[in-house]
């Protein structure tokens, strides 16, 4: 019995102290994928190492309004078919019945893995919520939370590794992509797989789909267009690679007039054709202004509005030009909450939970409220997850488990509830209801 103890001890010894270098020797007569399998587990389980970044957190402080805001009437939608709900990301005052009664309260799939997660958002359509857990099953649900199928393409070799699935509804096919590098699309009705291709390479952005046309980056800032037919490359775009590959998902924005922006990890912004790829500009948005910031980079989803693009990266909240990419202009605010966009106003929600209101066109804040303040002290050490306008209000979600609710006319904090779990995902609305997701794999409904 000592013998095989030792025997076992002593294998673990030698596969434990193999580095990436010597990954084929220890894989010896297994295909590639399974190698690539393996060295993604050993990033995923890597010790974590406390680093020290240059860039500063703004600190933030209140401001009371001095004008009641206007907004435009709320927006019924059926659907939330993608993230950030269109192709400009640009969500608006939605219409909601309220937030008092909670039809659906439905843990679905497994919560496998303990590590830190960033979650994307599900996709309604129809009468189907389609979501997705960290072992990387697909699921489409009911309303009420009934399951209606599941599918989970992976072989057995990926069990182990923890997924990201980003989804997407177009034209009656889910298309999902996920952190280890595969696209594929499935069949809305009934889950069958109409198509799978591996990239070969951790992708690390939402997936937006536009003409017949799939767009997404990979963990080395190439964007990649594949045809929706059967997931063949249209066209590439390779451009600077970070060092640090980030867990956070790269945004996509798509403008009325079919041009593609994206901001990388390295800080850069970019417009392109969407059809064929053909870069219109580059701008070297977060390192003209400072430096240092593109050493820890953090991004929200980029918002198209009228000529403008505006999005969080780093320690600022940015204002571009659509036509050109020059500056019109930044705050020092820190968050990777998408900020949210009804006429001329700006509403946003930083990461330590200020709810702010900005003019469009000359970032001038108009009002700052510290929304964390009606929880209990012990209970405000936390962070600020997401946000959407609805109906008037404004509805915050937390890393600890709170939905907080806000007038969106002059900030004030009204209430708030306890959800339960992690909220990392921002909150959705559809016909009338708010949803939210927990890490313990739960979905919430609420009208």
């Amino acid at each position: 019995m000592r013998i095989k103890i030792f025997f076992f001890y002593f294998i673990f010894l030698v596969l434990s102290s193999c580095s990436f270098k010597n990954i084929g020797d220890v894989w010896t007569g297994l295909d590639e994928e399974k190698r690539r399998a393996f060295k993604i587990l050993r990033e995923q389980n890597e010790e974590v190492i406390k680093v020290y970044s240059s860039e500063s957190i703004p600190l933030l402080k209140e401001k009371s309004f001095s004008k009641k805001v206007i907004l435009n009437k709320p927006l019924k939608n059926k659907s939330w078919d993608m993230t950030g709900l269109n192709y400009q990301n640009h969500i608006g005052n939605l219409f909601i019945t309220g937030v008092d009664n909670n039809f659906l309260k439905k843990k679905i799939g497994k919560n496998k893995f303990k590590i830190s997660k960033i979650n994307s958002t599900p996709v309604i359509h129809e009468n189907s919520i389609i979501i997705s857990d960290d072992v990387g099953t697909v699921f489409s649900v009911t309303k009420n939370g009934k399951v209606i199928w599941k599918k989970n393409i992976y072989k057995k070799f990926y069990k182990k590794i923890y997924k990201n699935l980003s989804l997407t509804i177009y034209n009656g096919t889910i298309y999902v992509s996920d952190n280890i590098g595969f696209v594929y699309a499935l069949e809305f009705t009934t889950g069958k797989i109409v198509w799978i291709k591996n990239q070969n390479i951790p992708l690390k952005s939402d997936i937006k789909v536009y003409q017949n046309k799939i767009y997404i980056i990979n963990q080395d800032n190439k964007i990649i267009c594949l045809d929706t037919k059967d997931g063949t490359k249209v066209w590439d775009y390779p451009s600077l690679s970070s060092f640090i590959k980030l867990q956070n998902l790269l945004s996509f924005a798509i403008s009325k007039n079919g041009e593609l922006v994206t901001l990388n990890s390295s800080g850069d912004l970019l417009k392109f054709k969407s059809s064929n790829g053909l870069l219109y500009w580059s701008f070297d948005a977060i390192r003209s202004s400072y430096a240092h910031d593109s050493d820890f980079f953090k991004s929200s989803k980029i918002v198209l509005t009228d000529n403008s693009i505006i999005f969080f990266a780093s320690t600022s909240l940015y204002s571009f030009n659509l036509s050109n990419g020059t500056l019109n202009w930044k705050h020092n605010i820190y968050s990777q909450n998408i900020p949210i966009l009804d006429g001329n106003n700006i509403f946003i929600v930083s990461n330590d939970g200020f709810f702010m209101n900005l003019n469009k066109i000359s970032g001038k804040i108009n009002w700052s409220v510290n929304s964390l303040k009606i929880l209990k002290e012990k209970k405000q050490k936390t962070e600020a997850t997401g946000g959407i306008l609805a109906s008037g209000k404004f509805y915050i979600t937390t890393k600890n488990g709170f939905l907080i609710e806000c007038s969106a006319s002059n900030g004030k904090v009204l209430r708030y509830k306890k959800i339960g779990g992690n909220i990392i995902a921002p909150p959705i609305v559809s016909d009338g209801s708010l949803y939210l997701l927990t890490t313990n794999s739960k979905i919430y409904g609420f009208n």
